[in-house]
């Protein structure tokens, strides 16, 4: 199945567990995808709350985009993606490392959907 972790690629032993961090997505939670797992234990899935695009680091990079380049309207979608070119050149000449820094209690304590 297209997707799904190959046992060997990782270099890990059949006898470590591995857990999978995934959003919301239902792709994440199709027939299919169930069933793979439920044939291969190891593998545990763990779903980021719905409402939580703060756990997601490319959504803080969407995030960033926007805010960069979304000031107004653009009269065709060439301008647009001129634009987002423009911010990728520019970002890739000076990178930054998005690091995830949870606050853990406090950033829960703001999304009613947390347990």
């Amino acid at each position: 199945m297209a997707g799904v972790p190959q046992e060997n690629r990782t270099g890990n032993t059949k006898k470590m567990d591995i857990h999978l961090i995934a959003d919301n997505y239902a792709t994440h939670k199709h027939p299919e995808v169930k069933a793979w797992l439920a044939k291969h234990s190891r593998f545990h899935m763990h779903f980021t709350p719905t409402s939580s695009s703060w756990l997601n680091l490319v959504e803080r990079f969407f995030r960033d985009l926007t805010d960069q380049i979304v000031s107004g309207s653009f009269a065709s979608v060439k301008e647009l993606a001129d634009k987002i070119l423009t911010y990728l050149a520019d970002r890739n000449q000076n990178p930054k490392r998005y690091v995830w820094k949870c606050q853990g209690g406090r950033n829960f304590a703001k999304n009613p959907a947390c347990p």
